[in-house]
């Protein structure tokens, strides 16, 4: 039977409505009849007790801010009473908790993968042009859409390039940014080889490029450029065809779940995320780390507010104190553009229900389940596997391109991108697109991959669904099913820009 509205956490002093509830409405959360003031939006948040003005907003269990005005039962919480708590500079202590995941190294489950030499398992066999400079996007593309058209195979999945403004006119962090992006592309699993093409008058020059890849296979990996070359395009499809040559012979074999690296990412969030999708996701990263597998998170600004339960869940001191340095130059970066750090949710969070930062984080948070945070990595670093295995920080925006771009660069051969409003966008490895609302799963099935709304709608308990979700994510990784930005060519990437470009 389906809810008409949600509560939480028992120490919650709001709850949320599952449907569109009119003024006059009775509803029971506590066993009390309350009857609703106004229309409540789906989504949104209902005082279930008097609140004073500047009394506490409980959701999660957790402050997501204070109230500006009294609220009284059965009223709309939203930005026109709800405030934020947050400020710019905040103590941190270490407070360790325990983690709930129990690691198992036996009867892990497979999924039907590519091993590549440096140990590192993809999901996909494709190859990827990749671009030191935005001058030669046009001519990738042109010799991609050549080489798919020319060279086709079973064990094949194509060849892509990711086309970006950058590696021209860049100095400092800004270049090294596009050039530990780019790096990261290269070493992606996914990649089974790679065409690196290259201007040649351009910052990111492509000697210094090549001395960033680190372990890449050489053997995989053509360079040039175009400057060099009489036809760039009749070039780089011969280089592609000896790269396909090489690729063809690999094969998808079983690895254990421990050797998948997924990253978790929200976007276009509305009320329910943090209840269904990104709770589903959290339950899916228990599983891969308590497998010994990775999952990457990441968004440092949807953690302002919920950060000190992340730090606690920290594996020890140091892990500590390297989250406390993330978040705090996360902070320093909003400081010195003069933007407050907790100028968000988006216009589309608030329609969507959420009013304050720490609501937006809280929720967010929930995709990186209760798993202990075994390591952080900077900007564009790439994840090493050793002990270190488990839930992984990254320091990036939340900007869904940047992003998912990080973490593909970091090593994610697949993401989990959860969203209640929708998104057509996709990035280099498949994008399992997951719905916190069944209205946005039925009204755009060529952008969702996975309903988690059904949790809402009284169809499937949260057990069930994270078992169907959990073979589907195997299903997807062993190449049986594609997903929808695979389906529709998005494929796209972002890389973050933080100073000046001459």
């Amino acid at each position: 039977m389906k809810v008409k509205f949600i509560k939480i956490h028992d120490s919650d002093n709001v709850v949320v409505a599952v449907e569109l509830l009119t003024a006059g409405e009775k509803i029971l959360p506590e066993g009390i009849e309350i009857t609703l003031a106004e229309n409540i939006n789906k989504g949104h948040k209902i005082a279930i007790h008097d609140i004073k003005a500047g009394e506490k907003v409980i959701k999660y269990g957790h402050v997501i801010g204070h109230a500006v005005t009294d609220m009284k039962t059965g009223e709309w919480v939203h930005s026109h009473n709800l405030k934020t708590d947050l400020s710019d500079v905040i103590e941190y202590q270490y407070n360790p908790v325990k983690s709930d995941v129990i690691k198992s190294v036996e009867n892990i489950p497979t999924f039907s993968g590519y091993k590549r030499k440096n140990g590192k398992a993809g999901t996909r066999n494709e190859i990827w042009i990749i671009n030191t400079v935005g001058c030669v996007n046009s001519s990738a593309e042109k010799i991609a859409k050549i080489a798919n058209e020319k060279f086709k195979s079973e064990n094949f999945d194509g060849v892509f390039t990711f086309s970006h403004p950058y590696g021209c006119s860049q100095l400092g962090d800004d270049l090294t940014n596009t050039q530990r992006v780019l790096a990261g592309l290269i070493n992606n699993p996914n990649a089974g080889a790679v065409l690196i093409l290259g201007l040649g008058c351009e910052n990111n020059q492509m000697g210094t490029l090549l001395s960033k890849i680190g372990n890449a296979d050489t053997e995989r990996i053509r360079s040039f450029n175009s400057q060099d070359v009489t036809d760039e395009i009749e070039t780089g499809v011969n280089k592609i065809e000896e790269l396909f040559q090489i690729i063809i012979k690999d094969k998808r074999e079983e690895i254990p779940l421990s050797e998948l690296v997924i990253g978790v990412k929200c976007g276009g969030s509305d009320g329910f995320s943090g209840i269904t999708a990104n709770a589903l996701v959290g339950r899916i990263t228990d599983i891969l780390t308590s497998y010994k597998g990775t999952v990457l998170l990441t968004e440092v600004p949807e953690m302002f507010g919920a950060e000190q339960q992340l730090m606690n869940r920290a594996k020890d001191k140091d892990t500590f104190n390297k989250i406390v340095s993330m978040i705090n130059s996360f902070k320093k970066y909003f400081t010195d553009h003069n933007q407050p750090v907790y100028e968000n949710p988006s216009p589309g969070n608030k329609e969507g229900g959420l009013t304050t930062l720490e609501e937006k984080s809280l929720g967010a948070i929930q995709k990186g389940g209760t798993s202990r945070i075994t390591k952080v990595l900077d900007y564009g670093e790439v994840f090493s596997t050793d002990d270190s295995n488990g839930l992984v920080l990254i320091k990036a925006p939340g900007n869904d391109g940047v992003s998912s771009t990080a973490m593909t660069a970091s090593g994610a051969v697949m993401l989990l991108f959860t969203t209640g409003r929708g998104t057509p966008l996709g990035f280099p490895v498949p994008t399992v697109k997951i719905s916190s609302n069944t209205d946005i799963f039925n009204r755009k099935p060529n952008w969702i991959d996975f309903n988690a709304g059904r949790l809402l709608d009284g169809e499937e308990n949260i057990g069930n669904l994270t078992g169907e979700l959990l073979k589907f994510i195997i299903d997807a990784a062993s190449g049986k099913i594609k997903m929808k930005n695979e389906i529709n060519g998005y494929k796209e990437i972002a890389i973050w820009k933080e100073g000046v470009t001459l």
